[in-house]
Formats: structure tokens, sequence, C-alpha cells
């Protein structure tokens, strides 16, 4: 599993979207997020294959029983449609971001 990106029901946190969103449009999503959070940016645009839009960052945090982070909300446009998303980025897939290797310690290595 080194090397690949967490699931991304660990990274983003959807609390409203009025279209269903696929593992690929969560992640694109994260992301963008991810990327205004990291560079403290207001708002970015997005396009690929499967939407277009734009995602701001609110610059405040939720907190949804055990979970929180940053929030942000996107308009975006799909095959589906036009529609909107609010959601946040866990804390947990904040600090799996920054390190997305787990720490494994170093093998020793025997001379013979």
């Amino acid at each position: 599993m080194a090397g690949q990106t967490p699931p991304y029901w660990h990274l983003i946190s959807v609390l409203f979207s009025s279209q269903p969103l696929t593992p690929a449009l969560a992640m694109t999503l994260h992301q963008a997020a991810y990327e205004l959070y990291s560079r403290g940016e207001g708002s970015r645009e997005v396009a690929g294959d499967l939407l277009s839009g734009r995602v701001t960052n609110l610059r405040k945090e939720m907190a949804l029983g055990g979970i929180s982070g940053p929030a942000f909300e996107a308009e975006i446009e799909t095959e589906r449609g036009a529609g909107s998303v609010r959601f946040m980025l866990t804390r947990q897939g904040l600090e799996m971001m920054k390190d997305p290797t787990p720490a494994t310690p170093a093998r020793p290595k025997y001379l013979n």
C-alpha cells in the first residue's frame, strides 16, 4: 500500500452534496481543497474530464462529532448538471497527506 493515496473517505467528509459524488470526483475536490489549504489561498478553478467549477476555502474550522477540519464549498458542473458540495478535509486525512507512507522501522543490515 506504500505510495498509494489514502482512501477518499479518510480524506474528505462531505456535509452536503446536491449530486452523488463518485470516488474520482471526491478525490478531485479533495486535491483542490488540499492545495488551497496548504497555500492559504481563497479559491481556485477546477476542471477535468469529470467536472468544472470552483472550490472555495471558507477559512473556518468545522466539527461534526469526532470529525473536524477546515471547511470548503464547491460549485460544480458535471455530466449530471450543476451542483454544490459542502465538505471538510478531515484532520486524519491532513496528517496522512503530510506523511503518506506509514513509518516502518529500518531493517538492520547483517554482514556475514
